[in-house]
């Protein structure tokens, strides 16, 4: 079973508001919405909209785009030390053809060996 989106934003939001020790009242001031909305936020009852996000963040002080991950309204972006697999990226490229893909892989390992 797949986590809650909502509740996650929520739990997500409560814990950033409490590393900037920020009321409840402070943040919703700040993201000029009511307390009782932000409070349902926190607890995963109601879904905000980008829109609200965005004031969420910018009352915070932190990132929209991590906040719209939580909220699954964009997919988490990769992490830049991640290693990239250079060889499936080229073998699953659908504009690529059989013959480009064999060569691109051919130039590949002769720059970083098999």
């Amino acid at each position: 079973m797949s986590p809650n989106p909502v509740s996650d934003l929520g739990s997500y939001l409560k814990e950033q508001r409490q590393q900037a020790q920020l009321s409840l009242r402070q943040v919703a001031d700040r993201a000029g919405i009511s307390n009782p909305y932000l409070s349902q936020i926190e607890r995963g009852l109601k879904r905000p909209s980008a829109e609200i996000l965005q004031a969420l963040a910018k009352g915070l002080a932190i990132s929209a785009e991590q906040l719209y991950v939580h909220a699954g309204i964009l997919d988490a972006l990769p992490d830049e030390d991640a290693p990239i697999d250079t060889r499936q990226a080229i073998k699953s490229d659908p504009r690529l053809t059989a013959k480009q893909r064999k060569a691109l892989l051919d130039v590949y390992d002769s720059y970083v060996g098999d």
